[in-house]
Parts: C-alpha cells; structure tokens; sequence
C-alpha cells in the first residue's frame, strides 16, 4: 500500500529552466506491513507544447506541493522483483517511475507521464482534449543498499516531453525504513557531488577562442525534425558582487554538453545541457508562408561571481536563421542573436534545417544575407580593377591613335 506523499515539504528551489521549482517532497511507497521500500525525494519541472488555434504554444509546470503517491504504486513481490512509484498532481497528471533490479544494481528502468490537456489551468485554448502518455528509459541507477544522488538538474526526455529533475535522492528495495548513508552519484554531479547552496560553477573566460562546431539533430514518432551544425556562444552582462558590470563570453563545449528535444506540428526544440548551463532553442514555422525561423531561446546558467548568480534570459518572439520549409539556412559567417538587453547568443558556421528533412541530409541551402555580402565586396572590388584596366586601355589607345595621326606620309 502506498503511503501519501505529502509527508514532509522543503523549501522552493530555482528551478533551471529559469522559473521556480515547485516544493521538493519526500515520496514514500509502503508494503502491506507498512514497510517502506521505495523513497523518493525531488522536484520537477516540465517543459512541453501544444496546439491551439493559435498555433502551437510552449509549456513549463512544475511538481506541485500537493503531489501524492497512488495506490497503484507498489513493492513488488518480497521488495525483491519490479516495483513502481506513481505520484498524481492536478486534474489527471500522473508521473511513474519504474524500478527493475538485479544481484547488484537496480535502476529506474522507465519513466511514464501521463497529462490530461483538458486541464486549463496548465493548457489554457488546448484545441485536444485527450489524455497523452509519453514514456522513456532512463539511465537512473544505483548500488543495492545505496540511494540514488543527483545534486544537479538532470534532464530526461519523453518525446515531445522533457522532465528536470533537481536535487534528486532516490531509493528502491530499502533495507530499513529510511534512505540509505551511502549513495551513487549521478555522472552530472562526478565523483564527488558538490553541496545544493554551492553547485559547480562554470569558469568565466574573459575572452575565449571561437567556440567548436558541433552537429546536432532531434527526431520524433515521423523521423528527423531538426538537423543543425553549429558553435555556440553566450555573452551577457551582469553585475559581480562588488557592484562592477561587466560582459564575459562563455562558449557551449561539445565535449561537455548533452542534449535532447521533441518535435511538434508547428515547433521544434533542441535543448542544450552543461554542467549547470541550460539553453533551449524553438524553432517555429508559419504555415502561411512555409518560414521557418528560430523563434525561442531560454537561458539559464550560474555565474560564480555575479551578485544574482542565476542568470536567466528568454525571449518568445524572434525571426532568426529564417528559410523556406523544406530548405536549410546556412552561414559562415558570425551571427549575434539579442535575446535580451544583457544577454546576446552568438553562432558561429551554422547550418540549420527544422522541420521536412529527408532523413539526415540538409535540404537546399539559403545563404545568409552576411554571406551574399561578404561574397559582394570581392566582387566589387574585381569589377573596379577591371573598369580601371578598361579605362586605362581606351586611354592608350586613343592616345596611340593621336600621336599616328601627328605624322605626314611622303
């Protein structure tokens, strides 16, 4: 039988995405004995889209206080076979976490979410009213007799879905009534999970390299939706602790960014994680005139040395890296998108087609107007040294024609 989940409520966190975390709550599964054997401890947050007849409209919620475990979730069989913890929240919103093991390890082996789009208070003008379920395996494991810890915000993605889960303690087949002492750190957090008021912090740069180019590509249920290559870079300007504004640039490493996204109708997402860095990129297109354009960016990172230290910048409303449905838009050239006053993102050989690709080709290329420009000066420039030479050359031939016409035949 499952205990009620409301036990115990913990203070509100910042939540990645930018918003605020819903209350981290202690999520407990009892046996018929009343003997835990599944603990959970976490917030959440979820970030979808769907349509309405507007178009299609992005989401972010998180897991409220008043989340609860269900009597569906269960022990298993002796707490030695599958078990499961189900927590509701809402008008039909249920979150599953499924557990397997084996002699060693054992593992959130797949995570299901189900979410009611009748619910207006989460999907205001949905034009669907039906209930969705999307579902993923996940890479959540631990040591027997060990919990599950993962300080940072750790993405997981469902399809057209994607679950932030922060300052996660985990725990199946328990021994005893409580979380373990010892624990198994998530890969995010390394060898040695740093402290939840003082995460690792990204190393400022005050002027780094250009950053690497990198390929990227999100598919869905009908195949590839977005293919991209590109580097990264953010500028802001914040101010430090000592009241002094400055702007530093930070460059997306490959090497060390993870990333995922979903595919809707009318809007594409590619989310980028590093370390505690989150940047996510929407790409929409107007059915009317088949544009499609990069339409969102949301960032979220920490700076170490900054009077706020979470950094956060949106913006909904942009028409950038524009081509026709169907074709790629590329260019060589550096390109600053303003996100806000303070925040600008800067991409660097970018090659980007959302939206109708075949497979994992780009589609035609459309040039940037930087590239037709770059392309106009040499151009120009050869066109002047040829009006020069042509000029020159009329000159000495009339000059030559003169000097014959100087002379007498006798």
């Amino acid at each position: 039988m499952a205990a009620p989940g409301g036990a115990r409520r913990w203070p509100l966190l910042l939540l990645l995405f930018g918003l605020v975390h819903g209350a981290s709550a202690v999520f407990v599964v009892k046996d018929g004995n009343g003997t835990a054997c599944i603990m959970a401890n976490f917030s959440a947050a979820f970030l979808t889209s769907y349509d309405t007849k507007n178009g299609s409209k992005s989401v972010t919620f998180e897991l409220p206080a008043s989340a609860e475990v269900l009597n569906s979730s269960s022990c298993g069989k002796g707490n030695a076979s599958d078990s499961s913890l189900v927590i509701a929240f809402g008008r039909g919103h249920t979150l599953t976490l499924s557990f397997t093991r084996n002699a060693t390890r054992y593992s959130v082996q797949l995570m299901r979410f189900v979410y009611n789009l009748s619910d207006t208070g989460i999907f205001p003008n949905s034009s669907s009213k039906e209930t969705k379920t999307v579902e993923s395996v996940t890479d959540i494991r631990a040591d027997i007799n060990k919990k599950y810890r993962c300080v940072s915000s750790k993405q997981i993605y469902l399809r057209n879905v994607t679950i932030t889960l922060r300052d996660a303690t985990i725990q199946a087949y328990l021994s005893n009534d409580s979380f373990s002492t010892e624990e198994t750190h998530c890969e995010q957090d390394g060898p040695s999970p740093p402290s939840p008021t003082a995460p690792p912090q990204p190393s400022p740069t005050p002027v780094p390299a250009s950053p690497s180019v990198s390929r990227y590509n999100v598919s869905g249920t009908n195949g590839t939706c977005l293919l991209a290559s590109m580097g990264l870079q953010l500028n802001v300007t914040y101010r430090t602790r000592d009241n002094t504004t400055v702007t530093r640039e930070f460059n997306i490493d490959p090497s060390k960014t993870t990333f995922g996204g979903n595919c809707t109708a009318r809007l594409v997402t590619l989310a980028l994680r590093s370390g505690n860095l989150l940047l996510v990129l929407q790409f929409a297109m107007n059915a009317s005139s088949s544009r499609v354009f990069l339409q969102g960016v949301q960032l979220t990172m920490t700076l170490p040395d900054a009077r706020d230290p979470t950094f956060k910048a949106a913006n909904n409303s942009l028409r950038a890296l524009q081509a026709t449905a169907g074709n790629s838009y590329k260019c060589n050239a550096e390109e600053r998108v303003q996100v806000t006053e303070a925040a600008f993102l800067n991409v660097f050989r970018v090659w980007v087609q959302a939206f109708r690709v075949d497979g994992d080709k780009f589609g035609p290329v459309e040039e940037c107007q930087l590239d037709e420009n770059s392309m106009l000066i040499p151009i120009a420039v050869g066109g002047a040294l040829a009006g020069l030479v042509l000029i020159v050359l009329i000159a000495y031939l009339i000059g030559r024609k003169r000097s014959h016409a100087g002379y007498q035949t006798i």
